[in-house]
Formats: structure tokens, sequence, C-alpha cells
């Protein structure tokens, strides 16, 4: 199966509210909810991989005035979540659904089940209501609806993307496609972008420069952007194309992960990853004369290919921080590209940033990601940059391959592979940190 970027773009980004993975546990509770007649329940049981754990644990939920937990994430979706709305399935909270959320969570309705030794995203949910037992499952992708029973029996549901048995999803049928391309096959998809695919491109700047603005304005979170820009005008530091990139992406973050009211537009399924992705070469272009923001635009697209192209081989979620390697190796793709950069220095860019930010862990979704996301981004210029003056981490350095395509297969060994017990070990600590609080 071959296919486009229009595909790419159309499977791999779309907006998100929220984090996409307190976001997904709500999408299975406001899915399990749709099959019955009311919103009124007895119990709500839903049960999730460790990643998928790990990631709900500490981040502010949209709409939810700077509540977290994967608890309140089910009981909202199931008070108040619209599940056609998919990853924007939040959008209708308000204070009483909080409020309806909240007590359900008081009178202990609502529990949580980690199961420790899944592998791959799974989020199963029960509700039972009266003499009803409704059940949904999501699996694989955050919005990948594989079952809805009622009473249990299997119910035909829009919200269940029907395939043939043993057929792929589009998602893990484009990522083994992706994995068999050079980087000149993945830079010549660009060619392929009509005035749609750019529409939609700048659609995504628009709706995660939102997020940037928001952050940026009321230091939101951990007021990361807001901090760096004061920082700025006290003559402390300086603003160049790596600070510009920080301080957009960081605010955005900053914004996103202290559950901010506002959809972020996604990259290979997550949100973080789209803000790194995008604001980073959004940044720069004012530091570039006589651009054409249609070559942003085309410049952002590569970005989003090359993060796709990293997350096939390391996985949805994993050990390693895929904001800072995957949509960080995205963006300086896309950063070296629009200043200039032929494939080669495409490749020793992504080299050098992979080389630099390839340890980076990822502990979970919490309002500290906003740091992460000013690294990679700052990181992402500085390994173009020093591309293009021909700096190049040499192949015979650590994980680093004899091509970019050997380097971004070595990241996803060690992320499948080398960290199975690094994403162990960062979650019982967090376990151990939760339970210690009680």
């Amino acid at each position: 199966m071959k296919f486009t970027v229009k595909d790419v773009l159309s499977i791999q980004v779309a907006p998100a509210l929220g984090c996409t993975e307190p976001v997904a546990i709500a999408l299975g509770a406001a899915s399990a909810m749709s099959l019955l007649p009311s919103k009124d329940f007895d119990s709500l049981e839903i049960a999730v991989d460790p990643n998928v754990y790990k990631n709900g644990l500490a981040v502010s939920i949209p709409g939810a005035k700077g509540l977290s937990g994967l608890d309140m994430a089910a009981a909202l979706g199931a008070v108040g979540g619209d599940p056609a709305l998919r990853l924007e399935v939040l959008q209708p909270i308000n204070d009483e659904f909080v409020a309806d959320a909240k007590k359900a969570i008081a009178d202990n309705k609502v529990t949580v089940t980690l199961l420790r030794d899944q592998q791959g995203l799974l989020i199963r949910t029960k509700v039972i209501s009266g003499n009803n037992v409704v059940e949904s499952v999501i699996e694989g992708l955050h919005d990948n609806i594989t079952s809805l029973t009622l009473n249990g029996s299997p119910v035909e549901s829009p919200l269940i993307e029907v395939r043939p048995e043993g057929t792929p999803s589009p998602v893990a049928a484009m990522e083994e496609w992706l994995k068999g391309l050079s980087l000149n096959d993945l830079i010549a998809m660009t060619d392929q972008l009509d005035d749609d695919d750019f529409a939609f491109l700048q659609e995504g700047v628009d709706v995660n420069m939102r997020l940037a603005e928001q952050g940026l304005k009321y230091g939101l979170g951990l007021g990361v952007g807001k901090t760096l820009e004061r920082l700025v005008r006290q003559g402390l530091i300086k603003k160049d194309m790596m600070l510009a990139a920080r301080i957009l992406a960081s605010g955005a973050a900053d914004a996103r992960m202290s559950g901010a009211p506002l959809p972020a537009m996604s990259s290979a399924g997550s949100g973080n990853h789209g803000l790194t992705a995008i604001l980073p070469i959004w940044a720069i272009k004012d530091y570039v004369d006589d651009i054409e923001i249609k070559s942003v635009l085309e410049a952002i697209a590569l970005s989003h290919i090359i993060t796709a192209y990293v997350k096939a081989h390391t996985g949805r979620l994993s050990a390693i921080c895929g904001c800072s390697v995957a949509a960080g190796a995205g963006a300086t793709a896309g950063i070296t590209f629009l200043l200039g950069g032929d494939a080669k220095h495409i490749a020793g860019a992504i080299k050098n940033l992979l080389e630099d930010l390839a340890g980076i862990i990822c502990d979970g979704a919490k309002t500290g990601c906003a740091l992460k996301l000013a690294t990679a981004a700052g990181t992402a210029v500085q390994a173009a940059l020093f591309s293009l003056q021909g700096v190049n981490v040499h192949h015979t350095d650590g994980i680093i391959g004899q091509s970019p395509e050997d380097t971004m297969r070595n990241v996803g060994t060690l992320a499948v592979d080398g960290m199975i017990q690094t994403d162990k070990t960062i979650l019982a600590i967090m376990l151990e940190k939760q339970f210690s609080d009680v």
C-alpha cells in the first residue's frame, strides 16, 4: 500500500483538546455512556496500560479548573463528554459537569486499574447503570474505539472504525510503509502539497499559536515561556532564533499542560509533539529574509512527516520523550529545509539532534513538559544551524548510524527494546509518590 502526503496529514495530524491520554480515557467513558439512556451510573471502572496511566496521572484536564487524574478524566467523559468529537470529547465540559464528576468520585463510583503487563495502548471502560452494563475498548491509538457492548452484546456504532478482520489500522499500515522510505523519499513528499494541504497546515499553526499566546499572556503552568520573555526584557538573556523557538514552544506547553480549554494541533498522536513539530519553525521565519509563508508551511509538512517516521520506530508511547526525540527530529528537519539546506544537511541535523536528546525520558504528562519542549525547540534550531555550518556527529559515535534512517531506527530499538525496564521504573517511582501522598 502506498500513501500520499495528504494521507500522512489526515491520519497523523489532528486537533486534540487537552493531553491525549486523559482525553482518550474520557473518550472511552463517553463512548460507553452513549449506549445508555441517561448520564446516571452506579459505577465506572477503567483499566489502562502503564503508559496511559503514566501520562494521565498528573496532567491538568481542560475545562476542569486545574483538576487532574485518570478517575476525573473518566468521570468527566461519562457525565459530559461528547464521543462524536473524538479527541475533543471534553469540549462541552462546564462547571455543572465538573461538579457532577467530583461527586461521582466522592461517592466512590469511579475506580482505576493499572494493567501492569499490558504492552501497547489499551483503555477498557465498564459502566454499570441499574440493570445495564456497557463496555468500551480503545486500543492501539488514542481514539481507536474497537468495541462497544451493551449487556455483553456487541453494538454497532459510527464511533467504531469497522475494517475486515486481520486488516491493520490506517496508522499501523502507514507506519509500516513509512519505515521502508528513505530520507529523500520523505523530503520528496512535500512536492505533493496542494492548496488544501497548505490551508490545513496554516490551521495547525493558528491553533498552536493560540495556545502559545495564552501561555505567554497569563504565565500558565510553570510559566516557562513567560519567564524566558521576562528574562529578555530584563536584559539577562538575548532573544535569537533559538530562544524565539523555545519561547513559543514552551509557552504553548505551559497553556496546554495547565488545562487551558484550547485544542492543540497534534502530530503522530500527541498534542505536545504537534507543538514541537510546528512552533519552532514558525518562530524562526522572522529571522529569515524574504521568506514565503508557503515555504514555511512546506517545512512544517516535512516536520510532521519526519515526526511520524520516528514514531513509527519508537511506538506511540514509550520511556523516551517523543516531544524531544521524534518531534524534535521533525522540527530540526523542517528548520534546515527552511534555511535552504539540502538532504545532506537535513540528515546531519537529525543526527545532531538525536545525539543530543535521545536520552530524555518520558516521566508522564505534566506542567514540567514545558521545560522539555523548550529544550527540544532550542536544540532543533541549534542542530540545524550546526549542520548547515558543517558540524555533524560522526556515525562512529554511540547510537548514531551511517544514515539518518539507521539513526532513527536505532532510537526506535532503544525505545522499544532497551528501555522497557526504564519505563517500569519510572512508573514505580511515580506510583510510590502518589501513594505516599495519600
